[in-house]
């Protein structure tokens, strides 16, 4: 069962297939204290398994996160992309910016390619964040994005987080396709 992964382009970044050389960037960020508002800090082996994943997830789903990679350097900068495991009240877009590469718009910028992938490839209807308390950055993102407060949802192993819902396809202008202009 290989996943089929696609290759998606945004005006500075390639969303591609999450590979092995993608790791140390990878653990270097879920051994931080970064990591604490997506289930880290982990140890190598708990950043390989959930690097693995991710991987799976696209097996398992059909869609899932992408390692988002600079166009001119191809440095991996983050994990970008769709998620739904089991647990989860709603499928989400997440974005893990890796260790260096915040505060550059890269999450907003490949967040808003994945959600139009998700409302015009796949079809989705509805979509979610999920911020924890604390995660100022990461609720911005959410905002810039056009997504408002929905609530709350408490993860068995994650927690408390607070649910941001992104606009329908049917409220957006260009019905999804912002991040494609």
């Amino acid at each position: 069962m290989t996943p089929s992964i696609p290759t998606l382009e945004t005006p500075r970044l390639i969303l591609r297939a999450p590979r092995a050389e993608d790791f140390p960037p990878f653990a270097e960020f879920y051994a931080s204290d970064r990591a604490s508002f997506v289930g880290g800090p982990l140890t190598p082996e708990g950043s390989w398994r959930m690097l693995a994943m991710e991987i799976g997830h696209w097996a398992l789903k059909g869609f899932g996160r992408w390692i988002a990679e600079t166009r001119d350097t191809g440095e991996p900068v983050g994990l970008i992309g769709l998620f739904a495991p089991e647990g989860w009240p709603e499928p989400e877009i997440g974005w893990d910016l890796f260790n260096g590469h915040e505060g550059r718009g890269y999450a907003t910028e490949a967040a808003l390619h994945a959600r139009a992938y998700a409302y015009d490839v796949l079809g989705w209807q509805t979509a979610i964040s999920l911020v924890k308390p604390g995660n100022e950055k990461s609720a911005a993102v959410a905002a810039r994005m056009g997504a408002r407060p929905d609530g709350d949802f408490t993860h068995e192993r994650h927690g408390f987080m607070h649910v941001w819902r992104h606009p329908a396809p049917s409220e957006l202008a260009d019905g999804g396709m912002e991040a494609y202009a």
